[in-house]
Parts: C-alpha cells; sequence; structure tokens
C-alpha cells in the first residue's frame, strides 16, 4: 500500500490538471452554456466513463511497461514532465485560450451528447498524458501490486476529474459571463495555470534526476 504522503501528492497533480485548460473543460462549458446544465451533466457522464476507460486499458499496460521496458517507463515520466511544459505554453501563449472562453454548439440528443462526451476525453492528449506519463510516477512496486496501485491512483483522478468538471458546467454561464465581461481575469486565470503548471513539471524532473 501507497504512503499517504503519496496519494495526497497525487491528488494535488490531479487537481491541478483538472483546473488546467483542455478539451474536457472548453467542451462542457460550452455544452452547458449553449443547451442547459442537464446536456453539461449528460456530456459529463459521458467524460466520466472515458475516464475509467483509460484508467482499465493502461492500468494492464503500464504493468507490461514496468517488467519489460523499465527504460521505455523512464522514458515515459520524463515525458510526463515535458507534457506539463507544453500545456504551460499553451496557457501562457499570446493568444492563448481560456477554457471558460465559449464554442458555439448546436442542439444534440441525450445519447449524442454521451457518446460527444466520451469521445471528447478519449481524444483529449491531456488525459492520455496523465495516465500513461504522470500517474505512473507514483507508482512503486515495492508497496505492492502495481495494478492495485494503478486502480487505486486512477480512482482518485476520475473522483476528482469528474467533480471539478461537473461543478463548472454546473456554474458554467455565471462564471464565464463573470470572466469574459472583464478581460483582465481571463488573463490573470491563464497565467496562474501556467504557472503552476510549469512549477510541477520542475518539481516531476528534479524529483526524476535528483
Amino acid at each position: 500500500m501507497l504512503p499517504l504522503s503519496t496519494y495526497l501528492s497525487f491528488a494535488g497533480v490531479a487537481l491541478v490538471m483538472a483546473l488546467s485548460p483542455g478539451p474536457n473543460m472548453i467542451y462542457l462549458v460550452s455544452r452547458s452554456i449553449c443547451q442547459g446544465r442537464e446536456a453539461g451533466l449528460i456530456s459529463l457522464a459521458g467524460v466520466c466513463v472515458g475516464f475509467f476507460f483509460y484508467m482499465i486499458c493502461t492500468a494492464l499496460g503500464v504493468m507490461t511497461i514496468f517488467i519489460a521496458y523499465p527504460s521505455l517507463f523512464e522514458l515515459l515520466k520524463i515525458a510526463g514532465a515535458c507534457y506539463l511544459f507544453y500545456l504551460a505554453w499553451k496557457a501562457l501563449r499570446p493568444g492563448g485560450r481560456s477554457p471558460l472562453q465559449v464554442k458555439k454548439l448546436k442542439i444534440d440528443p441525450p445519447a449524442k451528447l454521451f457518446k460527444m462526451g466520451f469521445l471528447t476525453n478519449l481524444l483529449n492528449p491531456k488525459i492520455a498524458m496523465m495516465y500513461l506519463s504522470l500517474l505512473p510516477q507514483f507508482i512503486h512496486p515495492e508497496d505492492g501490486s502495481v495494478v492495485s496501485q494503478f486502480l487505486t491512483l486512477g480512482m482518485i483522478q476520475i473522483v476528482i476529474g469528474t467533480t471539478v468538471n461537473g461543478i463548472i458546467a454546473m456554474s458554467a454561464s455565471s462564471v464565464s459571463s463573470f470572466l469574459t465581461s472583464k478581460a483582465s481575469w481571463l488573463i490573470i486565470q491563464r497565467w496562474i495555470f501556467g504557472c503552476i503548471l510549469i512549477i510541477l513539471g520542475l518539481h516531476l524532473l528534479l524529483k526524476h534526476f535528483l
């Protein structure tokens, strides 16, 4: 069993990743504003199923990498830190997009809302890197079953990711209206997320090399 500090550290990473700009948040906010909260929650259900899909599929793959390709696993860890820097650049670059800037979407039936939520998450590079590169950095084979650790950490990510996205989807209209009416807040929000991602990426790199 992993120590409590590892769970808390990973929960912090999962929270920052959930709050950082990405396709899931942009889609859910846009859907909630364009079609209402119910549509946003149906889309969120699809996103949640996507989380489970990633967790189950990659748990088995990560175990295989641990056993057969330890050097490749080290490269995945470095790639995870580099991806955090990439996300930070997307947030900080001139013209960077805030997740609370709405995209116009057409009205879709519930079945399509669920499917689009699932596909948006499935094709989300941020979630792919979360499971393939970031989560494995908190797994320690000497502390027990790799698969068990992966599934436990995966469930923490799912709970945090679903909760954050749910809150944002439910309050999307009021939050988006406030931020878009104050351009300075959009800039501040992007810089806060960008700086946090840079600090997190540096922490992971230093932890790997020191």
